[in-house]
């Protein structure tokens, strides 16, 4: 593996300097302290400021203060202890703390799924404990408290990059999520629709192992669902609300802990400092460049810094699979087995197959396309990248034939299909409406130049030929080119076909920093022309587009080939600039400054929608459309849901007459989980979207949510006990089904007053009311 020069610069042999006089020396404790305290600042002012954000959007000092001390003590501490004893390497203290929290994950997880099965849950803290009591009994792990010296020699500027990364990302977050709604009832609805899906999974987790599906009683969870174990050890441990893990909390940890990570790994994969600083800014800030205006989204490049708190199994992969790829490439790049470091791997290989297993089959192909090179450059077996395709595979089928079940999930073979929703959401076109062939090809080109550019500074390595075939390059560049391969290749119901591009993201991103810092160094360009090609490039990104005036979606008569026309004047610059170069004496510096150009042209795209909605306003652009308003959810929904949460058992089955998002009756939006959610219980049947029979059942043009429940007979059994009730309806949920409440949404049409004459009303809040099955007293 490549390592920082820095960290082996020892000084000139014989190097004598001649002692300060008495009053001017200073005392190396002093200094030595002086030094740690301004190297942890921007440590301490990223905690006071996520600190004062998170108490600014209701929560509560007492819950930070509890999460906080859970986090370092249940996880980053044991975890940094373990990876100190296990993968000898030289990191700094920040990485360190990384590489511990993300172990303390995966240990965590491992440890708590035992746990919870023999209903012991708080039994997850016996890790943490019997890791301390191992490091302070056992003699040979005693000094790993104190690590094993001085790290590498960071330049001052370093800490600040993560620094200032996760403070960006807890900032957008304040502003595009914790500033939609409170924590109350009820602007909780206004949150992501996906949102009491992942709530209902903490809660199932927290009381249930091996967990099912809570929203249709029976229903097998064939689903990644070990950041909800995480979080459920993390409720049982500190006391702290799941709605306040998951919509505050939860996912800071893991945001920090990736960035640190992803700069650690493009410091070591370019050597340098500044290239894992730009590597960890690029990956959340670069993506395809989007040359058109409007408000269309799916263009565009939504990662880490939207995806994590849409999608937490994707986050949680995401910060568990950068150690996997940091580990493979050190181990394969050493030549020589090391069983700690290879027992490391495979506790995160085992972590990434529950937390998001779209990660594996990506690592795989990269594994492959090393296996190759290394066999035809040194004509041997490469037995450590063997190894480790061994281990993935093997990851990779135990997800699929027992996480899974087997099952599809929804995901099938449908080349284009992602294009095609490109092309309805830039023209405009409701679901379903096929383009025309020549259509769809178009938008396939426009999507492929848009990506080719935003990693063309991947040829600056052309520079250096040797460097193409480096394990690492080889690996990274495998795993983005799975990434996207399997985008374009794969459908999905709810497009999740989108998260192996997602999170192949960063590995790519780490080779262009690397090509554009390998065709930098090679020419000598001087920084004043660095930055006036960067300023080129974020001219270009930001001019085409108002240049060209394209909206998407587009407007009425516009044809479908007014979108391509942006990107062919992005096309034909760069060619033109070719020939200047070709024609030019100075080529290694012309190619130096194209490359660097093109490396910031997709950086506008993580925010270009409202940066271009601002510099529309001011050149009487007409603005974007409105989002849709939140649906009215009804009054009391939340009361009532707590209530049946504190006097029922956790294994007691309640019946709704919910099945469909509010306001979305008709048709029915089946995506309805915020009863099954708040109450942390489960249904038999509130909503049934991301169930396995409802992905199983569906088909390329069609809408998930939209299609009917599958067991018409409980559905009907369900639903008789509240627009009839009777003692006949009532035992027939009871005795015949298990279920022993009745969560009753009172303002929905249909539902009968007489629900109390058969059943025993226990709670009434607003619109809400809480029922047993049991006949009333008297």
């Amino acid at each position: 593996m490549a390592t920082s020069r820095q960290d082996h610069a020892p000084g000139p042999p014989g190097d004598v300097r001649p002692s300060p006089p008495a009053g001017q020396r200073r005392h190396p404790a002093r200094r030595t302290w002086g030094r740690r305290l301004l190297a942890w600042a921007p440590a301490a002012l990223t905690i006071v400021f996520v600190a004062a954000v998170l108490n600014l959007h209701g929560v509560s000092f007492r819950d930070i203060a509890c999460y906080g001390a859970y986090l370092v003590l249940c996880l980053a501490l044991p975890g940094l202890l373990l990876v100190r004893a296990l993968y000898g390497d030289n990191r700094t203290s920040a990485e360190e703390l990384a590489l511990g929290t993300a172990l303390g994950f995966a240990v965590e997880v491992g440890v708590y799924i035992p746990a919870r099965a023999v209903g012991l849950p708080l039994l997850v803290l016996a890790w943490p404990i019997a890791t301390y009591a191992a490091f302070l009994a056992v003699p040979g792990l005693r000094g790993h408290w104190r690590g094993k010296g001085a790290g590498p020699a960071a330049p001052v500027w370093w800490p600040w990059v993560p620094a200032l990364l996760i403070c960006y990302l807890v900032a957008k977050t304040s502003h595009s999520l914790y500033g939609i709604a409170p924590l109350t009832w009820p602007e909780l609805v206004r949150y992501a629709d996906d949102a009491p899906f992942h709530l209902g999974l903490i809660g199932e987790l927290k009381h249930h192992m091996p967990p099912m599906s809570p929203i249709v009683a029976g229903e097998p969870l064939f689903y990644h669902w070990f950041v909800y174990a995480h979080w459920a050890s993390a409720s049982w441990i500190t006391g702290v609300e799941p709605l306040v893990l998951l919509l505050r909390l939860g996912m800071l940890p893991v945001l920090a802990a990736f960035v640190v990570l992803v700069a650690m790994l493009g410091r070591r994969v370019t050597d340098s400092w500044a290239g894992g600083a730009l590597a960890a800014g690029a990956t959340l800030l670069v993506g395809a460049p989007r040359l058109f205006l409007g408000s269309a989204g799916t263009f565009t490049w939504g990662g880490m810094h939207d995806a994590a708190w849409l999608s937490p199994t994707f986050a949680f992969g995401a910060v568990l699979f950068v150690p996997v790829v940091l580990l493979v490439t050190d181990l394969i790049q050493r030549r020589r087995y090391d069983l700690r470091g290879w027992l490391l791997l495979g506790v995160f290989l085992l972590a990434v197959m529950g937390a998001k297993a779209t990660y594996l089959p990506m690592l795989l192909v990269g594994l492959v396309a090393v296996a190759l090179v290394e066999a035809v450059r040194r004509r041997r077996v490469p037995w450590p990248v063997l190894t480790a395709l061994l281990m993935t595979g093997a990851c990779l089928v135990f997800a699929q034939f027992v996480l899974f079940g087997g099952r599809r999930q929804g995901l099938m073979v449908a080349p284009f299909s992602y294009l095609r929703t490109v092309w309805q959401e830039l023209t405009g076109m409701p679901v379903g409406t096929a383009p025309a062939l020549a259509s769809l090809a178009g938008v396939a080109v426009m999507y492929l130049l848009a990506w080719a550019v935003t990693w063309s500074p991947m040829l600056g390595l052309l520079s250096r030929p040797r460097l193409l075939l480096r394990p690492d390059v080889v690996l990274l560049t495998g795993i983005g080119a799975a990434g996207l391969g399997a985008m374009i290749v794969f459908d999905h119901p709810g497009q999740s076909q989108v998260y192996f591009l997602w999170g192949s993201h960063p590995y790519p991103v780490i080779i262009a920093v690397f090509g554009v810092l390998a065709v930098l160094r090679r020419a000598r360009v001087p920084r004043g022309l660095v930055v006036g090609a960067i300023g080129a490039g974020l001219t270009a990104a930001y001019a085409i587009p108002f240049l060209w005036g394209v909206t998407a979606p587009l407007g009425p008569g516009q044809p479908d080939t007014a979108l391509c026309l942006p990107y062919l004047t992005l096309l034909v610059a760069v060619a033109l600039a070719v020939v200047v170069i070709v024609t030019t004496r100075a080529r290694m510096r012309g190619w130096a400054l194209l490359v660097t150009a093109l490396a910031v042209i997709g950086l506008p795209a993580a925010h270009h929608a409202r940066v271009v909605s601002f510099l529309s306003g001011l050149a009487g652009q007409p603005a974007a459309a409105a989002a849709e308003p939140a649906p009215t959810a009804p009054s009391g929904a939340l009361s009532a849901a707590r209530w049946l949460r504190d006097h029922s058992s956790p294994d007691e089955l309640v019946a709704t007459n919910v099945h469909c998002r509010w306001g979305q009756e008709d048709p029915c939006d089946s995506r309805q989980f915020w009863l099954s959610a708040l109450t942390e219980r489960r249904m038999l049947v509130e909503g049934w979207a991301f169930t396995v029979h409802n992905a199983d059942s569906w088909q390329p043009g069609r809408l998930e949510e939209h299609q009917p429940f599958w067991d018409q007979e409980r559905l009907e059994a369900n639903d008789a006990a509240f627009r009839s009730p009777s003692t006949a309806t009532i035992r027939e949920l009871r005795e015949g089904r298990g279920v022993r409440w009745l969560l009753v949404d009172e303002r929905s049409p249909g539902v009968s007053p007489a629900i109390g004459h058969f059943a025993r009303l226990g709670f009434r809040s607003g619109d809400f009311a809480v029922y047993r099955t049991e006949a009333p007293a008297g």
